[in-house]
């Protein structure tokens, strides 16, 4: 499978007017990849990578859509090949987040959260996969957090939608490898810069995170193209957490 060069690839990243997915996708235009950048709420940021693609001379669309909704990532993928072409890379970065103790999770928080980090990324997945297999390249990435395997301190909902997108990792990667598509997971933990970090504990970082400090959002984008360059690195989820969940 190779070293993956991304000029003219084509790229859908959720989630991308996160801090996460904008750091993301300025990584993506460097490397010459025309993207979809799709977001839930706040277009200006998806929509200002637009316009820092097209000044590096590459087409590239900002897309909206409530993931939490199962009709969306269908969409979201046939708007994506419409204007773009087939998909040859998914970043399944979108998620949810609401900070709850157990007791106070109700359904609707609860199948929210799964909706959109489980249901959705699985959903986007099934519908490009086949087309990556079919063309012989592909790469998958979904992002999972440190809660998967720790439990965090999110709540129950965001730990179990996490861990059931590593299971989706390990299901999907041995059924595609052969056919030259990789997927894998980035867990990152803590990272500043984003909505979704979660309130911690009294004393600050340095009394949970090994490292001493949050993680910064460049970091995860480089790591998840290190991982997307990759071609023999599959069924693996990848933790950055700055020493907090060693294994």
């Amino acid at each position: 499978m190779g070293e993956a060069d991304f000029t003219g690839r084509v790229v859908l990243l959720t989630g991308a007017s996160g801090g996460i997915g904008a750091a993301l996708g300025r990584r993506l235009i460097a490397e010459g990849a025309r993207a979809a950048f799709t977001y839930g709420r706040h277009a200006e940021e998806a929509e200002r990578l637009v316009v820092e693609a097209k000044e590096a001379g590459l087409d590239a669309v900002a897309l909206a859509g409530d993931l939490s909704d199962p009709e969306v990532p269908a969409r979201l993928v046939d708007e994506t090949v419409a204007t773009l072409g087939p998909i040859d890379v998914l970043v399944a970065n979108a998620g949810y987040s609401v900070q709850q103790e157990y007791a106070d999770v109700d359904l609707d928080s609860w199948d929210r959260t799964l909706a959109v980090n489980l249901r959705a990324p699985f959903l986007l997945a099934q519908a490009v996969l086949p087309g990556m297999t079919e063309r012989g390249w592909g790469r998958v990435l979904f992002m999972s957090s440190v809660a998967a395997f720790t439990g965090g301190v999110v709540g129950p909902h965001y730990a179990a939608s996490k861990a059931g997108l590593n299971g989706l990792v390990h299901f999907l990667a041995s059924r595609v490898a052969r056919q030259g598509v990789t997927v894998n997971a980035v867990a990152p933990a803590l990272i500043e810069g984003t909505r979704m970090l979660p309130a911690g504990p009294k004393g600050g970082p340095a009394l949970t995170i090994p490292a001493g400090r949050y993680g910064r959002p460049e970091e995860v984008a480089d790591l998840t193209m290190a991982v997307l360059r990759n071609g023999y690195l599959t069924n693996q989820v990848l933790g950055l957490d700055g020493g907090i969940h060693p294994r």
